[in-house]
């Protein structure tokens, strides 16, 4: 019987406009998105999530909502692995990010942009989520003990939360 993979699919935490001439990768969190990530981190540890890996893109305002989570999970900033191939808004690209993955991992968090996380959180669950909001993360369940089998139809959504989520 295969075992599971456990994805957790995080839309970086909101993000600072202010100075409208920094490049894209280097615009940082603003005051809510920086309220946002530990309290989003708390949930997650609460409910006795401690992933295997975080994998975040390198742009700013993902690292940083990457570290505020893991440090709410006692991981240390050193091991958040920063994949350039997450800093895309393309679906595709982090399927292929995905299915990249060693097999040893079986919970895997993922940090990174939309509209690709809302279109693959859709993709690959069959969900029909409007927009993933800012710090939102998903939780995927997968019956394989292949990451690189993980397709399109082929996950279950386990969860959905975000900062604004009542109840």
């Amino acid at each position: 019987m295969p075992e599971k993979k456990t994805l957790y699919l995080v839309r970086h935490a909101k993000s600072s406009w202010k100075d409208p001439s920094l490049d894209d990768a280097k615009r940082p969190l603003n005051k809510r998105g920086k309220q946002d990530a530990p309290e989003m981190g708390k949930r997650l540890a609460k409910a006795g999530i401690r992933p295997d890996l975080i994998t975040s893109s390198p742009a700013v305002r993902a690292l940083t909502t990457a570290e505020k989570i893991a440090e709410e999970f006692g991981i240390k900033k050193s091991k958040i692995d920063v994949n350039e191939n997450i800093y895309t808004f393309n679906a595709e690209g982090l399927l292929e990010v995905i299915k990249g993955l060693d097999d040893k991992l079986n919970t895997v968090m993922l940090v990174g942009h939309n509209p690709a996380t809302t279109v693959l959180l859709n993709e690959l669950s069959g969900a029909d989520i409007d927009n993933v909001p800012t710090c939102g993360v998903a939780q995927l369940e997968m019956n394989t003990d292949s990451w690189a089998q993980v397709k399109k139809g082929g996950a279950e959504l386990v969860s959905f939360d975000y900062p604004k989520k009542t109840g």
